[in-house]
């Protein structure tokens, strides 16, 4: 990882949150890093999203349900992502709450950050010297890039338009990775992602494995996840039956997951991690939403992208991040969203492409 330079203010930005939530804070540190030395601190899930990211001076790992667990682990980790002491006529040091927790509040001020923003109406807003009011109409990498800039007008209706995109910056290793996985093999198709899981199990769409038969005739298959999703590749596979379809669940990293996804022509996704993934790399997406909605600020950004879901169904959005089962019993926010109108999707993409 490159160090940015060491003049300016000491910048901290405490992100513990999904790993959606760290690709979408790299413009918050991508902008910071302008003014001086940015730490950042996350999850150990999420620490490998920021591996030789330019414009991150150190990297903090915080196990906050593991080795860092408890009040220990909370005075521990304050002390090594201590603020240096101030200095006459320098700066002060500055942490940026991206999470709206109020352990990350108290966190900053336990390091000793005697400047800390933050968003408003957080949990640890208290411990906050200046808020940023939340503005639920905005995409959330704009929302956190907004907390580099405390003083401004947040009715501007920016919308993304002055703010870096979300990067990752796979190595050699990814490219590597992603090379042994597709092989040799002379496929003439263009490449599609499908990203068949989440952590919620109401926000997997039930028919990637009809979409891969569709498919398949026109396009290889790459199949992105997890080590859970790794028996869901496997049925997609079987029951597409085409040749040379790609898994990568579980045998890629999450940067080399990002790097397959740049090759891919397309990835078709549901509202989850591999979404913000296509967003760093600038592939254009399809992303199925049920229980969740676009309209809370996490939908796709490459260019050409279209978001589905069923709009007239009256009980969605039920969740802010979807429930393990559906309130009501029937599903029909994923169940009722078919094949045809995701395959027509896919198809309006690449056209537009």
């Amino acid at each position: 990882m490159a160090l940015a330079a060491a003049t300016g203010p000491h910048q901290l930005v405490v992100q513990t949150s999904f790993l959606g939530d760290t690709v979408l804070t790299t413009p918050l540190i991508a902008e910071l890093a302008k003014r001086g030395p940015v730490s950042v601190v996350v999850t150990p899930a999420s620490a490998p999203l920021l591996a030789r990211n330019p414009d991150i001076h150190q990297l903090f790992v915080y196990d906050k349900r593991g080795a860092d667990a408890g009040l220990l682990g909370f005075r521990r980790l304050a002390l090594r992502i201590r603020a240096p002491e101030p200095r006459e006529g320098a700066p002060p040091a500055i942490a940026y709450l991206a999470q709206r927790s109020a352990r990350s509040g108290a966190l900053a001020l336990a390091a000793g950050y005697t400047q800390r923003v933050g968003f408003e109406g957080s949990a640890g807003q208290t411990l906050y010297s200046k808020r940023v009011r939340y503005r639920e109409d905005r995409h959330h990498a704009e929302r956190l890039w907004r907390l580099a800039f405390p003083e401004m007008d947040t009715s501007a209706p920016l919308l993304m338009a002055g703010a870096p995109s979300p990067k990752l910056f796979p190595g050699d290793a990814e490219r590597a990775a992603v090379n042994a996985l597709l092989g040799e093999e002379n496929d003439p198709r263009p490449l599609i992602a499908l990203a068949p899981g989440s952590v919620w199990a109401t926000k997997r769409w039930p028919y990637y494995a009809q979409l891969a038969r569709a498919l398949a005739p026109r396009f290889r298959i790459a199949i992105i996840g997890g080590a859970a999703d790794r028996s869901e590749a496997a049925s997609i596979a079987n029951f597409s039956g085409a040749q040379g379809v790609v898994d990568g669940t579980a045998s890629l990293s999450l940067l080399a997951s990002a790097e397959l996804i740049r090759r891919a022509q397309l990835l078709v996704t549901n509202d989850s991690a591999p979404q913000h993934l296509a967003s760093a790399t600038g592939t254009p997406t399809v992303t199925i939403f049920g229980p969740t909605v676009e309209e809370f600020g996490f939908g796709p950004l490459a260019p050409h992208s279209i978001s589905l879901g069923l709009d007239a169904l009256a009980c969605r959005p039920c969740h802010h991040h979807g429930p393990p089962h559906c309130p009501l019993g029937h599903w029909r926010c994923m169940r009722e969203l078919g094949l045809d109108a995701v395959a027509l999707a896919v198809d309006e993409v690449l056209d537009a492409c």
